[in-house]
C-alpha cells in the first residue's frame, strides 16, 4: 500500500499507519497482534489474563511472527506490575499501554528505557494528570466504546482532551472505518484505536460461532452487573439474567469465578486479595465491587475462548451494529487509511 498518513502517533510508535488495536482480554493474543503489526498498525497484547510466564511466551511469539513494533497492555495496579515492566524493558517492547494511570515512577522507568508509555483515560482531568507525569501519548475512549466505558461521547470528550494536553491523543470509541479516522485527525487526534472492529476480523482468534453472534446482534447495553462498573456488552439472555439477579446471587457467582481465575492465573488468595486492595484504592471501589471484578475475566473467557456465548458476556462497542464482514487486518487497515486519505483530499475542495 502506497498511501501513508504521517501523524504524531506514527512517528512516536514507529508504525506505518495511525491505527491501534486495543488490548482486549482473551482476544488480543499473538496472532491478532502480529497481524495488525504486519499490516502497519499498532497491535497491543492484552496481558491482564496472562501469567508472567505466559506473557513472556506471547511476546516471543509476536516477535517470531513480525519485526514490526507492537505494544503490551498492563494493569498498573497488579501486584507484579514491576516484574512485567522489567520484562517489557528486557524484551525491548516498543509500547506499554495501561488501562489505569501508572505511577509516575513507573512512567519514568519505562521512558528511561526507551519504552513509549500510553495510558487510557476516560476524562480530561485524567489525561492532564498522566501528561504531567510524563506519558508519551494518551488514548481517550468515549462512551460508544466496548468494555469498561464512560458516559461522555467521543465527539465531546476527544476535543476536550486534545485541547488540554500537548502530547499525541489517540481516539477510541465508535471507530470502524476511514471516515472515522479522517474525522479524528480533523479533531486533532494522532490516530484511532479500535477493539470491536479488530475482534471481528479473520485474524482474530475468537471462535467463529461467537463472531457470528456479534454479526447477528446489533444491540449493546451498559451493565454494572458484570463487575460493578459500567461495562458495554452485547445484549444477551445471560446479560438480561444478570440484570435481574439479586445482589447476593451476584456475589456468589463472583466468588465461584474468583476461584476459577485463581486456578487459571496461578495466583494465591493472598495475591488476589492484594490485587483487590490495589484495585479498590485505584478506582475508589467498594469491596463488593472488587469481589464482582472476579466475574470479568471468567465471563469473557467463556465466550471469547471457550466459544460459549450462552455462558459468558461479549464486550462490544456500539459500532457492532455497522459491521457485517470479517476482513483480514491487512485489508481492514489498508481500506481505512485509503478511505481516510480520500476524505481528507476531498475536504480540501471546500476551501475557497
Amino acid at each position: 500500500m502506497d498511501q501513508v498518513l504521517d501523524t504524531p502517533l506514527t512517528r512516536l510508535a514507529g508504525v506505518r499507519h495511525p491505527v491501534v488495536q486495543t488490548g482486549m482480554g482473551w482476544v488480543a493474543g499473538p496472532r491478532l497482534v502480529s497481524a495488525v503489526a504486519n499490516a502497519g498498525g499498532l497491535g497491543v497484547l492484552a496481558s491482564a489474563t496472562m501469567t508472567l510466564e505466559q506473557l513472556t511466551e506471547a511476546i516471543h511469539e509476536v516477535k517470531d511472527r513480525t519485526e514490526a513494533p507492537f505494544g503490551v497492555n498492563l494493569r498498573a495496579d497488579a501486584g507484579d506490575a514491576g516484574d512485567r515492566i522489567d520484562l517489557l524493558i528486557k524484551e525491548q517492547v516498543k509500547v506499554a499501554s495501561f488501562a489505569l494511570a501508572p505511577k509516575q515512577e513507573l512512567i519514568a522507568k519505562l521512558k528511561d528505557a526507551g519504552v513509549v508509555v500510553i495510558p487510557s483515560v476516560g476524562a480530561r482531568r485524567h489525561a492532564e494528570k498522566v501528561a504531567a507525569w510524563g506519558a508519551d501519548a494518551v488514548l481517550v475512549q468515549g462512551g460508544e466504546g466496548g468494555g469498561h466505558t464512560g458516559a461522555v461521547a467521543t465527539t465531546l470528550l476527544l476535543p476536550q482532551v486534545v485541547d488540554a494536553v500537548d502530547i499525541p491523543v489517540i481516539a477510541a470509541g465508535g471507530f470502524f472505518d476511514g471516515r472515522g479516522l479522517a474525522a479524528a485527525l480533523a479533531y486533532g487526534a494522532g490516530g484511532v484505536a479500535m477493539g470491536t472492529r479488530f475482534l471481528l476480523t479473520a485474524d482474530s482468534s475468537v471462535p467463529e460461532d461467537v463472531k457470528k453472534v456479534y454479526l447477528g446482534t446489533k444491540e449493546t447495553v451498559v451493565t454494572r452487573q458484570v463487575d460493578g462498573m459500567p461495562h458495554r456488552v452485547l445484549r444477551s439472555e445471560l446479560v438480561d439474567e444478570l440484570e435481574r439477579a439479586g445482589r447476593l446471587s451476584g456475589l456468589v457467582r463472583a466468588l465461584r469465578n474468583g476461584a476459577r481465575f485463581k486456578k487459571i492465573s496461578g495466583m494465591s488468595w493472598r495475591e488476589m486479595i492484594a490485587d483487590g486492595k490495589a484495585m479498590k484504592h485505584g478506582k475508589d471501589l467498594s469491596w463488593s465491587q472488587v469481589l464482582m471484578a472476579a466475574n470479568t475475566p471468567m465471563l469473557l473467557k467463556a465466550a471469547m475462548v471457550d466459544g460459549r456465548p450462552d455462558l459468558g458476556v461479549m464486550a462490544s462497542g456500539q459500532v457492532v451494529a455497522l459491521i457485517d464482514a470479517l476482513p483480514t487486518c491487512e485489508d481492514l487497515i489498508d481500506g481505512i487509511v485509503t478511505t481516510a486519505a480520500a476524505r481528507i483530499k476531498a475536504g480540501q475542495s471546500f476551501l475557497a
